[in-house]
């Protein structure tokens, strides 16, 4: 009986302790913001996340990613991933202060200058509208458009889970 309860108890405590290593939060500290919030019942992108297991592996392509270029002379930073932290607030601050976005619900990832938006828009004249003013930001890259029409299609995005 005290094994079976020993037992037991350190299975718990194993799988408390995977559930533990195995959760996922922003560990590189990727910008990741909403912008505007017009549109009811949007879904609701999943943050960036890795587990601790997927950083350790990560971590060496993330430091080496945009090195040739900074060697070459084409880029003033040594990794592309520090761009980010200084393009999101200005593709955030560019949006708001533009007018034509103020009836969406968006959302900004950075990732390696890339600017990934997410969320939902009122026509897809406006998601193209969107794509092409966040191109003209300096230092982006490249956009990765995400949008959805409406809320009533699937996104294209994953989503946080709803909460019942």
């Amino acid at each position: 009986m005290k094994r079976t309860i020993f037992v037991l108890l350190a299975g718990s405590l194993f799988a408390l302790g995977a559930a533990r290593a195995q959760e996922r939060s922003n560990l590189f500290g990727d910008p990741f913001e909403q912008v505007t919030s017009a549109v009811p019942n949007c879904p609701v992108p999943q943050p960036p996340g890795v587990t601790k297991d997927e950083m350790a592996a990560l971590a060496h392509v993330r430091a080496q990613h945009g090195t040739s270029c900074h060697l070459s002379g084409r880029c003033r930073l040594a990794n592309s991933y520090l761009y980010d932290k200084e393009i999101i607030p200005r593709v955030v601050q560019y949006l708001r202060l533009d007018g034509r976005f103020n009836d969406t619900s968006v959302w900004v990832l950075g990732e390696r200058r890339l600017v990934t938006l997410m969320g939902c828009v009122q026509s897809q004249e406006q998601a193209a509208a969107m794509e092409k003013a966040i191109g003209l930001v300096d230092d982006v890259m490249g956009v990765v458009n995400q949008l959805v029409v409406g809320t009533g299609g699937t996104p294209r995005y994953a989503v946080v889970p709803s909460v019942k």
